[in-house]
C-alpha cells in the first residue's frame, strides 16, 4: 500500500502497465516491483525447481524471485528484474516459469515430489530402463529447463558499443562514491561515476537519515547536481559495471531506453561501454543477507533494507503487519521506519539477548528467532521460538536482516579472493587485486554513512596522487556514524526446508547432504547442489551458504572459502556485448578507413583474414572483373594506382633490446638497418618452416615497425610476445599493435612520385628519397609516414597517416590518380601484379615450405643464429628432392591455369603417386598476354623450361604448362629502383 508523504516518486505524473494481461496503476519513477507492492501484488514469479511461490525479495539488481518478461513479440526479453525495470505507459510484463498461470501452476506438482529431487539427484537417476533417455527423460528435462523464454523471432531492437576514457572511474554513486567522484573532480581529474540504479544516491535514497543537517536524498541529489554541471565529468545512471579486466579496462551495461515506452528511430535498446579507466575506486556498497529458516520464501518475505527501501524511495509499505527479524541493527532502524510512517509492526524479533527496547512502541523480543512461516501464496504468519517456547503471530510481511555482505565481486574478477572478516562476520576485498583499483564504503566494510563519506574522500585522495595530482581541502560532511553490531546468525535449527538459493531451490539440508556425500570442497558443493548457479550468481546466498558448508564439515568459514567470482556482475545480452553483428556471422568485421568510399565505387568485397577489402572497382560497360582486373593493373605498370594496404600487420617495437629481439625472429640481420631505411624479412616457425614476411622499417635508434601479412598478424604477434615473455624476459623491449592506428596506402607506377609531390609539403626525387627508404613527412599539415617498398614491381610507395585521416587521403589519392589516367586497384590487381613479380604470400608459404624451397635459403644469415635455424638444417629439409617454387605458364592449346591443380610429367598417369607438385597462385597477366602461376615442383629450379601437365580434378581443366622462373616482368628490378 502506498504511505502519504513519502518516497521520491512523481506523483503528479501516474503510470499505468499491465502484469499479466491486467492493468496496474503507478507513478514515474516506480519500478515494477514497487508499483506491484504499491497494489498489494505480492507473488510475483515461481522458483525454478519446485514452482514454490514466490514474492520480490530485495529492491535492486540481486533480485532472485521477482523475474519477469516485458514487451510481447519480438521485443519480449524475458528474466528481467522487476526491482529494476521502471514502469512507463503501456508497459506489457508477463509471469513467467509457470504454466498455464502464475496463479495456478500444475508444474508446482514438483514441490510434492521433492523427497525425491533432492541434490543431485540427477547424478541418481535417469539411468534405466536406458532407451527412456532418448525419449522420456531428456524432452522432459529440456521442456522443464531455463528460466523465462525466449520469442524464438528475430531482435529488432538497436544495441550499441561504445568506448570512454578517463583518469578516474568511480563505480557505485552511493555516499562513498559522489564524495569520492566530488574530490577528484574538484581536484580537476577526468571522472565516470556509474551507477547501475536510475536516481543517484545509492542508499541514502532509501533511508530517512540526514546529512549535513538535510534529508540524505536532498544532499545527494546536490552532490550529484554539481558534478552534472563540470565538464570533466561524466554521469551514467543506469549503467551497470560488470567486469574488470587488464589494464584498467572494464565492461559496462548502460540501460539506455528500458525506461521509454517510445525510442527515436534507430535509437539503441542498450549500450555496451568498454572504459579505459587509470585508476578506479569500487564503491558498490553492500547486499543484505537473508536469515535461512523454515520456509522463509514465502511471497511476503523481505530483507530489511529492502523493506525500508520501498518505504522511503517509493512510499510503499510491503504490509499492513509487519515482522521485522534480524541479528544485527539494522532490524531495528526498519522497524523505527515502519512505526514513523504509521505501518503497524507486529514484533521485532532479534536473535542477540539484551538488546535495548529504547524508543520502541512496538513488541520487542529478545534473544528470540523465527523458525517457521505460515501461508501459501503469501505470507500469513510467522512462529517465534523464544526460551518460553514456540508462538505465532499475524503477519503479512516479514523484514529479515541476516546482515550485510561487502559487494566486492569486480575486485575478484582478475582471479583475486577475499579475505574473510571475523569482525564483520563476512569477506572483505584484498588490497591489490585489480592493480589501480581503490575500495570505499559498504564493499570495504564501512557501513556507516560517516564511514562512507570519509572512505570515499580517503580513496579519491589515493587515486589523485596515483595520477599525480592532489585533492583540495574538504570539510566532512555530517552523518550518522553507528557502530555495525552484529551475531552471526547463518540458519535457524528446525524442521522444513530452509531456503538458501531462492532461485535454484536450495536449502540448507541441501547443502548437508552434499558434504555428507563428501562434496566438502565449495567447488564441488556448489555444483552438486546448484548453489550460486542462477543468474543472481548467488549475491543473496553464498555466504550463507559458505557457512552452512564450514558447519557441516567443522570447518571456519575462511578455511572453507568462496567460489569462483567471474563477469558478468549482473546478466548482459549477448545483442549489447555483439552490438552491430545481428543478422552477421561470429567472425569479427574489421573495415578500412577507404570501406565506405570502396562500396560507393561499387567495389565488391572479399575477406581477407578478418578484413573486408575490395576485389575490383568496375567501371562503365565492363562485363565483367577480368576486364576490371585489367584496366587496373594497367594503371600501376602504365600511370599510377591506389590501394589500401592498412590491413597488413604492423607492430611498434621499442626498446634497447629491439634489436636483439628481430635479429632472433628473422632470418637475416636487422641490428645492422641503418635509421630511415626499411628491409625485407623472413621469419621461421621453431620447427625451420616458414611463419611469414613481410618488411621492418628502422624509425628510430631503438625504434622498429614490422610489417606482417594480413593474414598471419595475429599469429606473429603471439610470437613475439612468447619469445619476449618466455625466452628472454629479460629483454627492454616493448611491442604494441598498431594496425589500426594508421591507415595506409600504396601509390604504385610511373606516376607515383609525381602524385606525391603534388601533396607532400616537401618534394622527394630518387636521392633524397631512395628505394627501401622511410621517413616522416608532411601532407597537408598531418604528420604521416613515407616508405619506399614496392609488391607491384613498380616505382613504388606506401604513406601511412593516422587512421582518422585515412577515409580523407583515400579519397585525395584517388582523385589525384585519376587526373593522371589512373586509378584505385583491387585484390584481383594486386594478385596479378604480385605473380608477374613471384612476390609470395600465404598461397605459397602455406605452413609446409621452408626458406630453400621458396628460393630464400640465402636469407639465413651465417653470422647469426635465428629461431627455426637449427631446425630448417634437418636433412628432410635440405633434401634437394623436396618441391622448390617455380614459375608457370600455359604452352599448349587450353591456356588457363587454375590454382590447387596438381603437377604431372607429360605421358604420366594423372595419379597421386605420380604428382611431381601443385599449383599455389595463378591469374591473367595483361602484360605477358596469357595466364601465369606459382607452384611448387619437385627439384623445380632445375627443370625451367620443361613441359608438365596440369591436371586440376575438381574442375575437370588439363593444360599443358612450362616450367619458368617465378618471376616474368622485370626481373632486374629496375623499375623499383629507377
Amino acid at each position: 500500500m502506498r504511505i502519504a508523504g513519502r518516497g521520491l516518486i512523481d506523483r503528479e505524473t501516474p503510470v499505468s502497465f499491465t502484469f499479466d494481461g491486467r492493468r496496474y496503476d503507478g507513478f514515474a519513477g516506480d519500478t515494477v516491483a514497487s508499483a506491484m507492492l504499491a497494489n498489494g501484488q505480492r507473488l510475483m514469479g515461481r522458483s525454478f525447481k519446485y514452482h514454490r511461490p514466490r514474492g520480490v525479495l530485495s529492491a535492486g539488481s540481486e533480485e532472485p524471485n521477482a523475474l519477469v518478461t516485458t514487451g510481447v513479440g519480438p521485443a519480449s526479453e524475458p528474466n528481467v528484474r522487476a526491482t529494476m525495470q521502471e514502469i512507463y505507459e503501456g508497459l506489457a510484463v508477463r509471469s513467467q516459469n509457470a504454466w498455464p498461470s502464475l496463479d495456478l501452476d500444475f508444474m508446482a506438482v514438483n514441490d510434492l515430489a521433492s523427497p525425491f529431487l533432492g541434490a543431485g539427484f540427477y547424478y541418481k537417476t535417469f539411468m534405466w530402463p536406458r532407451n527412456f533417455w532418448k525419449r522420456v527423460y531428456e524432452p522432459v528435462i529440456r521442456r522443464a529447463a531455463g528460466l523465462g523464454r525466449l520469442s524464438g523471432q528475430p531482435n529488432a531492437d538497436a544495441y550499441e558499443k561504445a568506448y570512454a576514457f578517463c583518469d578516474l572511474l568511480v563505480i557505485g554513486a552511493g555516499p562513498a562514491g559522489v564524495m569520492a567522484a566530488l574530490v577528484a573532480a574538484r581536484a580537476g581529474a577526468d571522472v565516470i561515476l556509474a551507477d547501475g540504479d536510475a536516481l543517484m544516491g545509492g542508499r541514502l535514497n532509501a533511508e530517512s537519515e540526514r546529512v549535513d543537517g538535510e534529508p540524505g536524498h536532498v544532499w545527494a541529489a546536490g552532490v550529484v547536481a554539481e558534478l552534472a554541471a563540470m565538464d570533466n565529468v561524466r554521469l551514467m545512471p543506469r549503467t551497470t559495471v560488470t567486469g574488470a579486466y587488464d589494464g584498467g579496462m572494464f565492461g559496462a551495461l548502460e540501460r539506455v531506453n528500458q525506461h521509454r515506452a517510445r525510442r527515436g528511430e534507430g535509437a539503441p535498446l542498450e549500450c555496451f561501454w568498454r572504459i579505459a579507466a587509470k585508476q578506479s575506486i569500487l564503491a558498490a556498497g553492500a547486499l543484505e543477507r537473508p536469515v535461512a529458516f523454515a520456509n522463509n520464501d514465502r511471497p511476503g518475505i523481505m530483507t530489511a533494507g529492502a523493506v525500508r527501501a520501498y518505504l522511503n524511495r517509493w512510499g510503499v509499505a510491503p504490509g499492513k503487519q509487519v515482522a521485522v527479524f534480524g541479528n544485527n541493527d539494522d532490524a531495528h532502524r526498519t522497524a523505527h521506519d515502519l512505526a514513523a510512517a504509521g505501518v503497524h509492526v507486529a514484533a521485532l524479533i532479534d536473535s542477540r539477548e539484551g538488546v535495548s527496547r529504547e524508543g520502541a512502541d512496538f513488541p520487542v523480543l529478545s534473544g528470540a528467532v523465527v523458525c517457521n512461516t505460515s501461508g501459501g501464496k503469501e505470507l500469513e504468519a510467522v512462529s517465534i521460538r523464544t526460551a518460553g517456547g514456540v508462538h505465532k503471530i499475524q503477519a503479512d510481511c516479514l523484514a529479515m536482516s541476516g546482515g550485510w555482505n561487502p559487494s566486492l565481486h569486480l575486485t575478484c574478477h582478475m582471479n583475486g579472493r577475499p579475505t574473510w572478516s571475523p569482525e564483520i562476520h563476512a569477506f572483505l576485498p584484498t588490497p591489490g587485486a585489480v592493480p589501480g583499483m581503490h575500495v570505499a564504503g559498504a564493499c570495504n566494510g564501512s557501513f556507516s554513512t560517516h564511514g562512507c563519506l570519509a572512505a570515499g574522500v580517503a580513496a579519491a585522495g589515493e587515486a589523485l596522487a596515483a595520477l599525480g595530482r592532489k585533492a583540495e581541502p574538504l570539510d566532512l560532511p555530517q552523518a550518522d556514524d553507528a557502530p555495525y553490531r552484529l551475531a552471526p546468525l547463518w540458519a535457524v535449527p528446525g524442521k522444513g526446508r530452509a531456503w538458501l538459493d531462492f532461485q535454484n531451490d536450495v536449502c540448507v539440508k541441501d547443502v548437508q547432504q552434499a558434504a555428507a556425500e563428501s562434496f566438502r570442497s565449495v567447488e564441488h558443493m556448489k555444483r552438486y547442489t546448484t548453489q550460486g548457479m542462477a543468474p543472481d550468481q548467488g549475491k543473496n546466498s553464498n555466504v550463507a551458504a559458505l557457512a552452512v558448508l564450514a558447519d557441516a564439515t567443522g570447518r571456519g568459514i575462511a578455511e572453507t572459502g568462496t567460489t569462483t567470482f567471474r563477469p558478468p556482475y549482473t546478466p548482459v545480452a549477448i545483442a549489447a556485448m555483439g552490438a552491430g553483428g545481428q543478422g552477421k556471422g561470429f567472425a569479427p568485421e574489421r573495415l578500412t578507413t577507404s570501406h565506405a568510399a570502396s562500396l560507393a565505387m561499387n567495389a565488391p568485397m572479399v575477406e581477407a583474414g578478418l578484413w573486408y577489402r575490395p576485389s575490383y572497382f568496375p567501371r562503365g560497360q565492363e562485363r565483367n572483373w577480368r576486364q576490371s582486373c585489367d584496366r587496373e593493373v594497367g594503371f600501376v605498370r602504365r600511370t599510377v594506382g591506389i590501394c589500401d594496404v592498412s590491413t597488413l600487420g604492423k607492430i611498434d617495437i621499442q626498446g634497447p633490446d629491439a634489436a636483439k629481439l628481430l635479429d632472433l625472429v628473422y632470418t637475416n640481420t636487422f641490428s645492422t638497418l641503418k635509421v630511415g631505411k626499411v628491409r625485407y624479412g623472413l621469419m621461421l616457425r621453431e620447427d625451420g618452416f616458414v611463419m611469414d614476411d613481410g618488411t621492418c622499417a628502422r624509425l628510430g635508434e631503438r625504434h622498429y615497425l614490422m610489417t606482417t601479412t594480413t593474414g598471419a598478424a595475429g599469429e606473429v604477434m603471439r610470437h613475439l610476445e612468447f619469445v619476449t615473455q618466455c625466452l628472454h624476459p629479460e629483454w627492454q623491449v616493448h611491442l604494441s599493435s598498431v594496425t589500426e592506428h594508421w591507415a595506409q596506402f600504396a601509390v604504385a607506377g610511373p606516376k607515383s612520385r609525381e602524385l606525391l609531390n603534388g601533396l607532400l609539403a616537401q618534394p622527394i626525387d630518387n636521392d633524397s628519397f631512395p628505394f627501401m627508404a622511410c621517413g616522416d613527412v608532411r601532407l597537408g599539415g598531418v604528420a604521416a609516414r613515407l616508405f619506399r617498398i614496392s609488391f607491384s614491381g613498380e616505382h613504388a610507395y606506401e604513406i601511412a597517416v593516422p587512421a582518422r585521416f585515412g577515409a580523407a587521403l583515400f579519397d585525395l589519392l584517388v582523385a589525384r590518380a585519376e587526373a593522371l589516367e589512373g586509378g584505385a586497384y583491387g585484390m584481383e590487381a594486386l594478385n596479378v601484379l604480385r605473380l608477374e613479380k613471384g612476390h609470395i604470400t600465404h598461397a605459397e608459404i602455406d605452413g609446409r615450405a621452408t626458406a630453400e624451397d621458396i628460393g630464400m635459403g640465402r636469407m639465413l644469415s651465417d653470422a647469426k643464429d635465428c629461431i627455426g635455424k637449427t631446425m630448417s638444417e634437418r636433412p628432410g629439409l635440405r633434401d634437394p628432392n623436396r618441391a622448390q617454387l617455380v614459375g608457370l605458364r600455359p604452352v599448349g592449346a587450353v591456356k588457363q591455369l587454375t590454382a590447387g591443380a596438381f603437377l604431372f610429367e607429360a605421358g604420366a598417369e594423372a595419379s597421386r603417386e605420380n604428382a611431381q607438385g601443385h599449383t599455389t597462385s595463378v591469374g591473367f597477366s595483361p602484360d605477358v598476354g596469357t595466364f601465369i602461376g606459382l607452384g611448387f615442383v619437385t627439384r623445380g629450379r632445375a627443370r625451367h623450361g620443361e613441359v608438365m601437365r596440369m591436371v586440376d580434378h575438381l574442375r575437370e581443366i588439363e593444360a599443358e604448362v612450362e616450367i619458368c622462373a617465378p618471376v616474368f616482368v622485370d626481373p632486374e628490378g629496375g623499375r623499383a629502383r629507377g
